[in-house]
């Protein structure tokens, strides 16, 4: 069975003016769209495709700020609760937006599901690709930590799959959470300018039917842990 990916990045509630909301978004989008051509266009969720097709919209402040400010997105005192799909048949994502929670244990987040199968996701499930929209999504959201992996993996290595406690294909790891120690090959490391690093386990696509693959992520997840960086960011699962 092919395994499905997603990326995401999380933190702590975080309580801002739905204009600073607005402003990492377009960050977010203009940034990933520098990625892949996959996410050149974006449309509002609706009922159906049909529908969402009619609701195309540019992901710019001004637009970006109108839409946040919309009932049917707020779920209360600045909390947003935005979802925006590719409307791409061959390379189907969908971003889900949820920041502005009034509680820091409450998780903030931003995740994006990947094609799993395609040649967009030949492109996208790469070791090239994905590091790069994790940075994106990192650079736009400044979060506490981002992964990026498959989900058989995240539900077989993680019970509850808090964020901030399972490793994953590709990784990212504020500084304010702490040091990366050194890892073993072929384990990449890279900052993230100056805001974060980055852990990209192997070089070709992480499988969790991949026996190497799994206890590669065991002896980076002991070493992580060693360096006190598995640790939940709130309570909230990823």
């Amino acid at each position: 069975m092919t395994e499905k990916y997603y990326a995401g990045v999380y933190w702590p509630g975080r309580r801002s003016p739905v204009e600073e909301h607005a402003r990492r978004a377009e960050t977010f989008f203009r940034n990933l769209a520098l990625v892949d051509p996959a996410f050149a266009q974006w449309f509002e969720q609706a009922n159906s495709r049909d529908a969402a097709r009619e609701r195309g919209f540019e992901p710019d402040l001004k637009t970006l700020l109108r839409l946040f400010g919309l009932e049917k997105y707020q779920q209360g005192a600045g909390d947003v609760s935005f979802a925006a799909w590719n409307g791409s048949s061959e390379g189907n994502s969908v971003v889900s937006i949820s920041c502005g929670s009034r509680s820091r244990h409450v998780v903030d987040r931003c995740t994006l599901t990947l094609p799993w199968t395609g040649p967009v996701a030949e492109r996208l499930l790469s070791s090239l690709s994905l590091p790069q929209i994790v940075s994106a999504m990192a650079l736009a959201w400044e979060p506490e930590w981002g992964i990026s992996t498959s989900i058989a993996h995240r539900d077989s290595s993680s019970e509850f799959a808090g964020s901030g406690t399972f490793v994953g294909w590709v990784m990212y790891i504020s500084r304010q959470r702490g040091e990366v120690p050194t890892l073993p090959a072929p384990v990449r490391i890279e900052p993230v300018g100056s805001i974060g690093t980055l852990i990209v386990l192997t070089p070709e696509r992480f499988t969790a039917s991949n026996p190497e693959h799994v206890a590669l992520a065991e002896t980076v997840r002991e070493l992580l842990s060693r360096a006190d960086l598995m640790r939940p960011v709130t309570d909230s699962p990823a």
